[in-house]
C-alpha cells in the first residue's frame, strides 16, 4: 500500500473502497460494513491511545466512548495488556 497523501479522510476512504472493488473484479463483496468498521477501528484505537499517552480515560473521551466500552474494544482487537 502506498503512503498516505494529504487528501482528507473521506476521500482517502472512498479511494480505498474503490480500490477494493477493483481488486474484487467480477466477485461480489460480502459483509462490507462489518469488514470496514473492523478494519478502521483497530488503527483508530491504536493511534488515539498512543496520542493519549496510553491514558484510556482520555482516549475514551476523545473517541466519545465510555471507558468500559473502549476497554472492551481494545480487548476485542488484542490491544489490551491483561
Amino acid at each position: 500500500m502506498s503512503p498516505p497523501t494529504a487528501q482528507n479522510l473521506p476521500d482517502s476512504v472512498r479511494a480505498n473502497i474503490d480500490a477494493y472493488f477493483k481488486d474484487l473484479g467480477a466477485s461480489e463483496p460480502a459483509n462490507m460494513h462489518d469488514m470496514l468498521l473492523r478494519t478502521v477501528e483497530k488503527p483508530l484505537l491504536e493511534v488515539v491511545l498512543a496520542r493519549a499517552g496510553g491514558n484510556q480515560s482520555r482516549a475514551a473521551q476523545w473517541l466519545g466512548l465510555n471507558r468500559n466500552t473502549l476497554r472492551k474494544k481494545l480487548q476485542e482487537h488484542g490491544l489490551l495488556d491483561l
